[in-house]
């Protein structure tokens, strides 16, 4: 991937405007400030494989929150902490007084004073906000029940550096219109990458999301379809995508769920309607056999494993703006 021709026609956008930012959802930057983070997270990347330092942290720490389990985003952000020259410290949410009863409100002012940004993942997306509210450092949303932004930012850098390009981009997300879905999509609106996106009946993303993202694809020329057919989604798909059918909070659903989705399966069968050079990706962690069939995941057109790597990238470009 040439990043020098790729970076050309993008729009210049100062690095004064991220500090102090919340990054709650995608949708907190607009698309040519995406871009910027895109283009951080590019060279990010090139600085650490080619092992030259850059640490614009040095002396700064990262809070982490933990509520949900995590394999990625704990391991990127530590890591990205690292890397910038920071501290990345790793606070259960069970072992906080906020397990405890005290208000997110106090937690949020006092963990101000001793820290520089805080990442949460956790269930409710209303704590986020609660804390983003009463913090006066940036608060990163890690994952919550509707939004996974840093997700999304790693996604659209994959898709930026496998296909060179974002604009006329067919992305096809077949699945649950869950979190992933929701941030990917506003992601893709801004971004003018055009989306089909499959869920069974009773699994689609919310109204509200769908409208938001319409309103962005309007202005960036991206086309937005909604379906219940997963043929009609992937036909022409320059990349698939797709996660678990049962999300974390949901393991009680797990057998409706398994009926419910049954052929939305990303398999032989339904890839060979998409693009001959089409690209898969899946967040993480899978189940093959369920969403994905193992030759898809493991096979030649799955980039899975570098848009698991790009979350560092992609964390790093966000730590090293807001911070």
């Amino acid at each position: 991937m040439n990043l020098a021709k790729i970076s050309e026609s993008w729009p210049t956008v100062q690095p004064s405007a991220f500090k102090g930012k919340d990054l709650l959802r995608i949708d907190e930057f607009s698309g040519d400030e995406l871009l910027y983070l895109l283009q951080s997270a590019l060279h990010l990347k090139q600085l650490q494989k080619s092992g030259q330092q850059y640490e614009p942290l040095k002396g700064k720490t990262l809070g982490m929150i933990f509520d949900k389990a995590s394999t990625r985003t704990r391991v990127s952000f530590e890591v990205g902490m690292y890397q910038l020259g920071g501290m990345g410290m790793f606070l259960s949410g069970k072992e906080l007084q906020l397990g405890r009863g005290e208000p997110i409100s106090d937690t949020a002012q006092v963990l101000s004073r001793y820290i520089d940004a805080i990442m949460i993942r956790t269930y409710s997306h209303a704590d986020v906000e609660q804390l983003a509210k009463y913090a006066s450092i940036p608060i990163i949303n890690g994952l919550t029940d509707m939004f996974h932004p840093c997700q999304a930012l790693a996604d659209m850098m994959t898709i930026l550096e496998h296909k060179g390009r974002l604009q006329g981009v067919k992305l096809a997300y077949v699945g649950d219109g869950n979190n992933v879905a929701n941030s990917l999509v506003l992601a893709a609106a801004l971004l003018g990458v055009d989306v089909s996106v499959a869920a069974p009946p009773g699994y689609n993303m919310s109204e509200e999301i769908v409208k938001t993202a319409q309103q962005y694809a309007d202005e960036s020329g991206a086309s937005l379809t909604f379906t219940d057919d997963p043929v009609q989604a992937v036909t022409g798909a320059d990349a698939i995508y797709t996660d678990v059918w049962t999300s974390m909070g949901f393991e009680a659903e797990n057998e409706v769920r398994l009926k419910a989705f049954q052929g939305y399966q990303i398999d032989q069968q339904l890839a060979r309607h998409a693009a001959a050079d089409y690209i898969f990706l899946h967040c993480l962690p899978a189940h093959r056999g369920e969403e994905v069939a193992a030759d898809i995941i493991d096979g030649r057109h799955s980039v899975v494993f570098d848009q698991a790597e790009n979350r560092l990238h992609a964390q790093k470009a966000v730590l090293a703006a807001v911070i």
